[in-house]
């Protein structure tokens, strides 16, 4: 079966996989990345970027051309509209990437299709996480916009409970809105939000649920209803801010590497490598990973790094401890 021949293909052109194809294209390897929908990913979604380490601040849009444009520079080839449906192994050293269109062969895959923030799927949900108007799934990213704000976080887990604690740094009050009595996140967390709640500036509703969110140009209030009695109430607000969970876009995945029980793409934390010989991982879809910018363009760069001792002796993938202890 032909295919259309790289060194290596990168699946996904968001932050990870724009900046492990600069690293590989720089060093001289053809490179094509893939992506599903158009470069950048949930940045383009971001309005202000400001906790990138050497850039004060920039647009989630300008700062995804940057990357592309710089990628593009030395001879990385972007293919759009190209979503990846299967993943295979041709023999020792060719890996299969199938598209609706198109069969590539790579000596290395870079998979960073990334993750979506799962949403509520309430009305004003999608109209209001336009850039500034006011819905956020990212208390790290986005809480110094709303400071002195009243803003309400929906959720239960770790990420809902530290991010709750951490927009109250920032803003006049936070409603944590939370649909049981009990908290998911650890136990530690939970006893710090309590002792949290004490200073004024963060009310947990327990037993409630966002219904709907409301306003003109941007968002001006909530609905919420009680689900033990049944009572609603439209509670005026400046942001919502929505921690239920991430969603990573590996279902192509099932069955070609080794994933965890959320979808997460298990991979040896050293390297970045999964349990496929020359299929690395970076970013947002990856176990552990911090979900930030830029620690998904250090994961590009890392894979682009390690990538180059795989190339020079494939066994160099079964070398070291972890995947030892993993069973591969």
């Amino acid at each position: 079966m032909a295919g259309i021949v790289a060194d290596v293909v990168i699946v996904g052109a968001g932050p990870a996989g724009l900046a492990a194809g600069l690293y590989t294209a720089r060093d001289r390897y053809e490179t094509i990345i893939l992506d599903k929908f158009v470069p950048g990913g949930q940045i383009n979604l971001t309005d202000r970027i400001e906790n990138y380490p050497g850039i004060r601040k920039i647009s989630g849009g300008d700062m995804a051309e940057a990357l592309v444009d710089q990628a593009v520079s030395f001879g990385a080839k972007i293919e759009n509209n190209s979503e990846v449906v299967g993943l295979a192994r041709r023999d020792d050293r060719t890996i299969e990437v199938h598209t609706d269109e198109n069969t590539y062969l790579a000596k290395v895959v870079i998979l960073a299709p990334g993750s979506d923030y799962r949403r509520l799927g309430v009305d004003g949900e999608e109209r209001f996480r336009q850039a500034g108007a006011g819905v956020s799934y990212c208390g790290t990213c986005d809480a110094p916009f709303f400071k002195d704000k009243h803003v309400i976080a929906v959720g239960g887990g770790n990420v809902a409970v530290e991010d709750t604690i951490h927009l109250a740094k920032f803003c006049r009050k936070v409603t944590m809105v939370h649909r049981r009595q009990e908290f998911r996140a650890t136990k530690v967390l939970v006893e710090e939000l309590l002792e949290e709640t004490k200073k004024g500036v963060i009310e947990i509703r327990y037993d409630s649920i966002v219904t709907a969110i409301n306003g003109g140009g941007k968002v001006e209030s909530a609905a919420l209803k009680n689900v033990k009695t049944g009572q609603t109430e439209e509670l005026p607000c400046d942001g919502v801010f929505i921690f239920v969970g991430m969603i990573p876009n590996t279902s192509f995945l099932k069955g070609v590497v080794e994933l965890d029980k959320n979808g997460f793409i298990k991979c040896d934390p050293e390297f970045l490598r999964t349990k496929m010989p020359g299929v690395f991982v970076a970013g947002d879809c990856r176990v552990s990973a911090a979900m930030q910018l830029a620690t998904a363009i250090g994961d590009g760069v890392t894979t682009a790094m390690f990538m180059k001792e795989y190339l020079r002796d494939p066994d160099w993938w079964n070398k070291g401890t972890y995947p030892e202890s993993m069973g591969w």
